[in-house]
């Protein structure tokens, strides 16, 4: 009997991360939801050694040494999971050999890990926290609504139409946010978008954080192609990039696109891709955040959350691409890069 190796888009549908290997140890296929889970694309994946995965006490390339083909899934219980340098996952690991020698990981990610040091049992604690926030959150947001849409029934000119629509859309992205928390679902497929209906809209909500003391300024490349992604998971980290450069005292934030040829992200390189940059002249990154900017719960700022950094890294890995910065006193610049898909980088070419 064969490991059964994912044939179509049933396997891409489950929300259960799977992997396959051959009996040599390397990996031959995973679904989007393993892909997702560990950060990196299914292509990437392909002929890395599964046991590589291991993160935590060996356990995983012990029993990938050992589990005899036809016996019973082995279950190893919480256990660190990690592709190279990206982010530890903890799960519990279902393995199941076949008879050509091959295997199947099945995983079942978990939100804490058992222990003495409180800093891994924090990821079931903020789960259950954003949990309880977001149940909290749904009545707020069944009242905005239905005040926005009293207000659009009053309203007769066009930029206060405008204004209420906003609220309706962002009070709509919420709603979509707080049922993603309390009832995790997969990502939704990605569709051609225009990065600067993006933009814009970015713009529009970051003018009321902004004040009359500081200049929103656009400079995009209107030559550039639409693009594979979600607008609304791009809208949320662009914006919290824009409202981290205000928060740092800038009075000039500059949204800027630009096209890239011949571009590596990780350990590919694209044909073609968006450079999308968040240029601000704000007091900088401070010297004590440089290594752990990314990390989630860090924060310059004693109110600050320390999320918005760590869920912009989140939604660039959603699309294949990358976020680094580049920072001193009054010139800061946040470069988001999304590969452009190859038939886009040919048409372009041609």
């Amino acid at each position: 009997m064969r490991a059964p190796l994912p044939s179509d888009d049933a396997f891409d549908a489950l929300t259960t991360p799977l992997a396959w290997c051959d009996a040599e140890g390397g990996i031959v296929a995973c679904n989007a939801a393993m892909s997702r889970w560990l950060g990196v694309s299914a292509r990437r994946l392909q002929g890395w050694p599964m046991a590589a995965l291991d993160a935590g006490d060996g356990r995983l390339a012990q029993a990938l040494e050992r589990q005899p083909a036809g016996d019973a899934p082995l279950r190893i219980r919480r256990t660190r999971l990690r592709f190279t340098d990206h982010e530890e996952c903890f799960a519990d690991v279902w393995l199941t050999r076949h008879a050509d020698g091959g295997w199947q990981l099945e995983a079942h990610p978990v939100d804490e890990f058992p222990g003495d040091d409180p800093a891994l049992l924090l990821p079931s604690v903020l789960s259950a926290s954003l949990k309880g926030l977001a149940h909290e959150l749904r009545n707020p947001l069944a009242g905005l609504k239905g005040a926005a849409q009293l207000l659009a029934r009053r309203v007769d000119d066009d930029e206060s139409r405008e204004l209420v629509a906003l609220v309706e859309d962002e009070v709509a992205r919420l709603a979509a946010l707080v049922d993603q928390l309390l009832s995790p679902s997969p990502s939704r497929p990605h569709a051609p978008l225009n990065i600067h209906a993006v933009l814009e809209r970015v713009l529009r909500l970051a003018e009321n954080d902004a004040g009359w003391a500081v200049r929103l300024l656009r400079d995009y490349d209107p030559s550039l192609p639409e693009l594979m992604g979600d607008a609304d998971r791009l809208v949320q980290a662009v914006l919290n990039l824009a409202r981290n450069a205000l928060e740092a005292g800038a009075t000039h934030v500059t949204l800027r696109t630009r096209a890239e040829h011949g571009v590596r992200i990780g350990d590919d390189v694209h044909p073609m891709a968006m450079r999308l940059e968040i240029v601000d002249d704000g007091h900088g990154v401070p010297d004590a955040l440089a290594e752990r900017l990314f990390l989630p719960l860090v924060s310059g700022r004693a109110e600050g959350s320390g999320l918005g950094l760590a869920l912009a890294q989140q939604v660039a890995r959603e699309h294949r691409g990358s976020l680094a910065y580049r920072s001193r006193p009054g010139h800061t610049v946040f470069t988001l890069l999304l590969p452009l898909p190859a038939t886009v980088a040919e048409e372009v070419a041609a």
